[in-house]
C-alpha cells in the first residue's frame, strides 16, 4: 500500500490491502479492459485490410469500401480503445490509492460503461450499412446518418459519466484527508478526467448542431463553427492520451526497474502545465484554413508548441530516474549504465520505446506547427505516419506495457516468465512495423502522396507510380503490426483468465528519501480550471463569434461515396 494512501474506512483500507484488489472495483477495470483490446483486435484486421487495399496489393470486395473501413478503423481506435483503456487503468489506481471506489462511483462507472457501449452499438451500424463513410474526422460537409451522431451522443455522456465519478471519489478523499496531497496517481486521474470533461464539451455541441442537419430539419450548416468544435476536443484528446502514458513514465516504471520517482512537484506542475494549456491548440490543425487570422492562428500554434515545456521537463526526469537506478545497481562510465536497465521486462521495455518514439514524434508535431512546413505536409500521408508514431507507438506501446502488470493485479493472477518473453517479442514485433509503416507513411508524404484517399494510381502518372514501393513497405508494417495485434490480444486474455493464481503488485514509485516537500498550491484545482477556461475564452471565444456573426455561406450535407 502506498503509505500516502489515506482513507476513511479503515476497513477498505485494511482489506485492499489483504486482498490486493478490491474484486467489485476490479470488475469494472476488467470489463474496460476487454472492451478495450477487442476493439483493437477488430481495429487492426480493418487497419490491415486499409493497409494492402492503399498500397494497391488487396482489392476490396463490392459490400465494402475503403472508406468504411478507414472510418471504422478511426472510431474502434481512436475512440473505443483509447475511452475504455483510458478509464479502465485510471479507475483501478484510483481505486488502489484511495483505498476502494464510493459505492455510487461504481454505479457510475457502470452505467457509463453501458451508455459507451449502446453508443457505439448505434455508432457502428451505420458505418457497416455504408451511411457513415465520413472518417474520424466526422465534421461536415459531409454527412453520416443522424444515427451515427447520436450514437456519439451517448458515447459521449459515457465519458461525462465516468469523469463525475472520478471527481467524486477525489472529492470524498479530499474532504476526509484535508492538508494532505492528493497521492500521485489520482492527481494524474483527476488531470486526464478533468480534460476528458471541458475537452469533450465543443465536440457535444458540434454534434448536437450536426444532428438536425443529418436529419434534414435545417438546410445548411455552418462549417467553420463545426471544424473548429471538433479540432477543439480532437486536439486536446491527442494530449488526453499523451497524459495518460506518461502517467505510467512518471509513477509505474520507475518501481518497475527498481528506482524512485523523480521531484513530486516537478511531477505536478507537468500535470498542470498539460492541462492549463491543452485545449488552446486546435487551430494549429486548421493553419491553412482560410477565414481565421493570422494573429489567432499564432495564438494556438504557440499554445501547442508551449506543451513541449512539459515535455522536455518530463524528458530529463525520465533519463535522471534511469541513470540513477542504474548507477545503484553498478552501473559505470557515462552511456554504459543502461546495460543494468532491466531490458528483458517487458513490463520496461514498451514504455521505454515509447518514450524513445516521442522523441520523433515531438518533432514531427513542431513541423506541423509551423506554417511554412505545415503547408508541404498537411493533406499528405506525413500527417498519417506522424500519428502512428505518436498515438501507435509512444502511447499504445504504453498501454500494452501497462496491461503486463495491470490485468494481473485485477484478475489476481500473475506474469509468467513465458508471457513476459512473448510480451518482448510482440514489443519487437511492434516497434519494427512501425518503423516500416510510419517511416513510410513520413517520407511518402514527402513525395506527394494525399492521406484520406484510396489506391489510385492517377491515370498512372509517374509521379504517382514512384510512391508504389513506399506503399509496399506500409503493407509490410501493417502485416507485423497485425501479428503484434494477435499476440497482445492473446497475452491480455491469457493474463486475464489462465495465467497462474497469484498476488501482483500495483507498482507505484516512492519519493526519493532527500526529496522537498510539495507545495500546497498545487493541489488547487480550481484555480488551475479557472485559468484553463480563460486560456479557452481567450483563443475561441473572438473566432467563433466572428465565425457566426460574418458566417460564410452554410453547406447542404454531402455524401461523397
Amino acid at each position: 500500500m502506498d503509505p500516502a494512501v489515506s482513507t476513511t474506512s479503515p476497513f477498505r483500507q485494511k482489506a485492499n490491502r489483504v486482498l490486493g484488489v478490491n474484486l467489485d472495483d476490479a470488475k469494472i477495470t476488467k470489463s474496460y479492459l476487454t472492451v478495450a483490446f477487442l476493439a483493437l483486435l477488430l481495429g487492426g484486421v480493418l487497419g490491415l485490410l486499409q493497409g494492402l487495399n492503399r498500397a494497391g496489393l488487396l482489392q476490396l470486395p463490392t459490400w465494402i469500401n475503403y472508406y468504411q473501413i478507414l472510418t471504422a478503423h478511426g472510431v474502434l481506435l481512436v475512440v473505443v480503445l483509447s475511452a475504455f483503456f483510458t478509464i479502465g487503468y485510471f479507475y483501478a489506481g484510483l481505486s488502489h490509492t484511495l483505498g476502494g471506489l464510493l459505492p455510487k462511483v461504481r454505479r457510475m462507472a457502470w452505467i457509463g460503461f453501458w451508455m459507451k457501449i449502446v453508443g457505439f452499438v448505434i455508432a457502428v451500424i451505420p458505418i457497416l450499412m455504408n451511411n457513415a463513410s465520413v472518417m474520424y474526422t466526422f465534421y461536415p460537409p459531409m454527412a453520416a446518418s443522424p444515427y451515427f451522431y447520436i450514437g456519439l451522443v451517448f458515447i459521449v455522456l459515457g465519458v461525462w459519466m465516468c469523469a463525475f465519478g472520478a471527481f467524486i471519489n477525489v472529492a470524498d478523499w479530499r474532504k476526509n484527508n484535508k492538508g494532505k496531497h492528493l497521492p500521485i496517481f489520482s492527481y494524474f486521474a483527476t488531470g486526464v478526467f478533468v480534460l476528458l470533461f471541458f475537452g469533450s464539451i465543443p465536440v457535444a455541441i458540434e454534434v448536437l448542431t450536426i444532428i438536425p442537419w443529418s436529419f434534414g430539419w435545417v438546410e445548411t450548416i455552418n462549417v467553420m463553427v463545426a471544424r473548429t468544435l471538433f479540432w477543439a476536443f480532437g486536439h486536446t484528446l491527442v494530449n488526453i492520451w499523451y497524459l495518460t502514458a506518461i502517467s505510467a513514465w512518471y509513477v509505474i516504471v520507475p518501481k518497475i526497474i527498481g528506482g524512485r520517482r523523480f521531484s513530486d512537484t516537478l511531477t505536478r506542475v507537468v500535470i498542470i502545465a498539460l492541462v492549463v494549456m491543452n485545449i488552446t491548440g486546435g487551430f494549429h490543425h486548421q493553419i491553412i484554413d482560410p477565414g481565421i487570422s493570422e494573429s489567432v492562428k499564432f495564438m494556438h500554434v504557440f499554445m501547442s508548441l508551449a506543451i513541449g515545456f512539459p515535455s522536455l521537463m518530463t524528458a530529463y526526469a525520465m533519463f535522471r530516474v534511469f541513470e540513477r537506478t542504474a548507477r545503484k545497481q553498478g552501473g559505470k562510465g557515462k552511456v554504459a549504465w543502461y546495460k543494468k536497465l532491466p531490458w528483458g521486462d517487458v513490463r520496461f521495455l514498451a514504455p521505454f520505446i515509447a518514450m524513445v518514439a516521442f522523441l520523433p514524434g515531438g518533432a514531427g508535431g513542431i513541423v506541423q506547427s509551423t506554417n511554412q512546413l505545415d503547408q508541404v505536409v498537411h493533406n499528405t500521408m506525413w500527417i498519417v505516419g506522424h500519428f502512428h508514431l505518436t498515438v501507435g507507438t509512444s502511447v499504445v506501446l504504453t498501454f500494452f506495457g501497462i496491461t503486463y502488470w495491470l490485468v494481473p493485479y485485477i484478475s489476481k493472477r500473475v506474469l509468467t516468465p513465458k508471457i513476459n518473453k512473448l510480451g518482448v517479442i510482440q514489443t519487437i514485433i511492434w516497434t519494427v512495423g512501425m518503423l516500416f509503416m510510419s517511416g513510410s507513411m513520413h517520407y511518402v508524404g514527402l513525395l506527394g502522396s494525399p492521406r484520406r484517399t484510396a489506391y489510385s494510381t492517377y491515370g498512372d502518372h509517374a509521379t504517382a507510380l514512384g510512391w508504389d514501393p513506399y506503399f509496399f513497405l506500409l503493407a509490410i508494417g501493417g502485416t507485423l503490426l497485425m501479428i503484434g495485434v494477435i499476440i497482445q490480444v492473446y497475452a491480455v486474455f491469457h493474463l486475464m483468465f489462465f495465467a497462474p493464481k497469484g498476488e501482483t503488485e500495483f507498482p507505484i514509485a516512492e519519493e526519493e528519501d532527500n526529496a522537498s516537500k510539495t507545495p500546497y498550491w498545487t493541489e488547487r484545482w480550481g484555480v488551475w480550471i479557472v485559468m484553463m477556461l480563460m486560456l479557452v475564452a481567450m483563443a475561441y471565444v473572438i473566432p467563433l463569434v466572428d465565425f457566426i456573426v460574418n458566417a460564410p455561406p452554410g453547406s447542404p450535407p454531402f455524401r461523397t461515396w
